[in-house]
C-alpha cells in the first residue's frame, strides 16, 4: 500500500481568519470609493455610489447630479480605479508566485525582463512605427514586447541549461538589462522632440485606462490567477526545497517554467496597459505572510487584496500630490518600495 503524498504548508493562522478576511474586503471597497471621489474635483460618495448604482441599473435610482461629475466617475476615475486594483492584484500575485518557486525573498515581476520588454515595444511605437492601430497601438506593442521577452529568458535559459531556481533568476536580468539597452538606443536614434513622451509612460501611469479596454487585463488575469491558486499547494512544496518537491511528484524544472510563464502574461498585459510600475510584487507578498502566514492558499488571494488596495492608495497619492497634474505612479511605488526594501534589509541581514 501507498503512502498518500503530503504537501507541506505553513502554521495558518485561524483565529481571526473571518474577520480578517472580512474587513480585507471592506478596506478594499473604502479604498475604492476614495479612489473615484478624491481628485481635482471632488466627488462626494453618495453621488459616487449613485452615478454606479444608476449606470449599472437606471431603474435603481434617479440622475440628480450634473453630467459633468457623471462623466468624471464613470468616464474617468471608476474605470482608473478598477485598472490600479488589476495591477496592483496581478503584480502581487506574481511577485508571490516567483518568491515561491524561486525561493527568493527578493523577486518580483520584473527580475523577469518582461517590463523591460514592455517598455521596448511602447517605445518602438511612440517614437518610430506610429499609432498604426490608433490609441490600441502601445498597449498592443508593449504586450508583444513582454511576451518576447519572455521567449527570450526562456530559451536563455534552455540554451545555458539554467533551470535552476537562482539561474532562472539570472537569466531574466540579464536579458532586462539588454533589452533595456536596446529601448534606449530606440530613444537615442529618436526625433529629440518627441522624446518626452515615453518619460510618463516608462514611469508608469493609470491614465489610459477606458472601459473597452479593461476586458483583456480582466480575462488574463482571472485566468492566470485562477491556475496560481489551484496550484497553491505546489507552491507550498516549492518553497521548501527542489529535493523535497520532486519527492512528492513535482515536475520542478517544467513547473517553475508554468509559474514563469504565467507570471509572464500577467505582467505583460499590466505593463502594456499601465507602464512600468516597480517594486508592488517585491512588497506586498512579504506583508501578506506577516498577516496570514506562509501557506499560498491564503497568501495568493490575500496578497491580490493588499495590492490592489496599495496601488489604489498609491493612485491617489500620484493625481493629488501635484494636482491637478498627474504625478507617475511609478514614482509613488519606487518610493515606497525603496524604503521598504531597506527596511527588509534591516529586518532580515541575510539577504545582503
Amino acid at each position: 500500500m501507498t503512502r498518500a503524498t503530503h504537501i507541506p504548508t505553513a502554521p495558518r493562522r485561524t483565529g481571526r481568519t473571518p474577520a480578517l478576511w472580512l474587513g480585507s474586503v471592506v478596506v478594499l471597497v473604502a479604498s475604492l470609493s476614495c479612489a473615484i471621489s478624491v481628485g481635482a474635483v471632488g466627488v462626494p460618495m453618495g453621488t459616487v455610489w449613485g452615478v454606479i448604482l444608476n449606470k449599472l441599473s437606471p431603474d435603481l435610482i434617479e440622475a440628480t447630479w450634473r453630467p459633468t461629475r457623471e462623466a468624471i466617475v464613470w468616464d474617468i476615475r471608476f474605470p482608473r480605479a478598477l485598472l490600479a486594483m488589476m495591477v496592483g492584484a496581478g503584480l502581487a500575485m506574481v511577485g508571490a508566485s516567483l518568491q515561491a518557486v524561486t525561493r527568493n525573498p527578493l523577486s518580483d515581476p520584473h527580475l523577469l525582463g518582461i517590463s523591460s520588454g514592455g517598455a521596448f515595444g511602447a517605445i518602438l511605437a511612440l517614437l518610430h512605427t506610429g499609432l498604426f492601430l490608433g490609441l490600441l497601438t502601445v498597449p498592443l506593442m508593449a504586450f508583444l514586447g513582454a511576451l518576447l521577452a519572455t521567449a527570450i529568458v526562456l530559451g536563455v535559459s534552455r540554451f545555458a541549461d539554467a533551470t535552476s531556481a537562482d539561474r532562472l533568476v539570472l537569466a531574466g536580468v540579464a536579458v532586462s538589462f539588454i533589452i533595456m539597452a536596446a529601448a534606449n538606443v530606440l530613444i537615442f536614434l529618436a526625433d529629440p522632440r518627441a522624446t518626452h513622451t515615453v518619460v510618463f509612460w516608462m514611469l508608469g501611469g493609470l491614465g489610459l485606462a477606458q472601459w473597452s479596454q479593461l476586458i483583456y487585463p480582466l480575462v488574463i488575469l482571472v485566468g492566470c490567477a485562477a491556475w496560481l491558486m489551484l496550484r497553491a499547494r505546489d507552491l507550498n512544496a516549492m518553497t521548501v526545497g527542489d529535493e523535497t518537491a520532486s519527492t512528492l511528484g513535482i515536475p520542478v524544472a517544467r513547473f517553475r517554467l508554468s509559474v514563469f510563464i504565467a507570471g509572464a502574461l500577467i505582467t505583460g498585459v499590466m505593463v502594456a496597459f499601465s507602464g512600468i510600475i516597480g517594486f508592488v510584487g517585491l512588497m506586498v507578498p512579504h506583508v501578506a505572510r506577516m498577516i496570514v502566514g506562509g501557506d499560498y492558499t491564503r497568501v495568493l488571494p490575500f496578497s491580490a487584496l493588499l495590492g490592489a488596495v496599495f496601488l489604489l492608495w498609491a493612485d491617489i497619492a500620484a493625481r493629488t500630490v501635484m494636482a491637478p497634474e498627474d504625478m507617475p505612479i511609478g514614482i509613488i511605488t519606487g518610493l515606497i518600495g525603496g524604503v521598504f526594501f531597506v527596511w527588509l534589509l534591516r529586518r532580515k541581514p541575510a539577504l545582503a
